[in-house]
């Protein structure tokens, strides 16, 4: 791997952490409350914060996946570096508007 997607892949893996931690809190503060999917929506639509928390998070993750899947196919496979990277794009691009469709759904619902 050369070291400026290492450097990538790290920094994306630090961002993560603190994202993965309130989502996380989040999740056993809905769980604990008894709240319902109908409850958590309410909550979140229309809600800037929340478009902008899970659109970040939804960013972090497409870069971190991606750097990680080119990884694992120019390691694993007989895939050429260049093919194994344009893979890993299309990769993280499909995860990227997956992830944004799920975000709209949640905040725009």
């Amino acid at each position: 791997m050369n070291v400026r997607l290492y450097i990538w892949q790290r920094a994306t893996a630090a961002l993560l952490l603190p994202l993965i931690i309130v989502h996380i809190a989040v999740i056993f503060y809905a769980t604990r409350h008894g709240m319902t999917a109908a409850d958590i929506l309410s909550r979140t639509r229309g809600s800037i914060a929340w478009a902008w928390y899970y659109g970040l998070f939804v960013a972090i993750v497409s870069i971190h996946a991606s750097i990680g899947v080119r990884n694992v196919l120019v390691e694993w496979s007989p895939i050429a570096e260049r093919r194994a990277g344009r893979y890993a794009i299309g990769f993280g691009l499909l995860l990227f508007m997956l992830g944004v469709r799920a975000v709209a759904a949640v905040v725009l619902s």
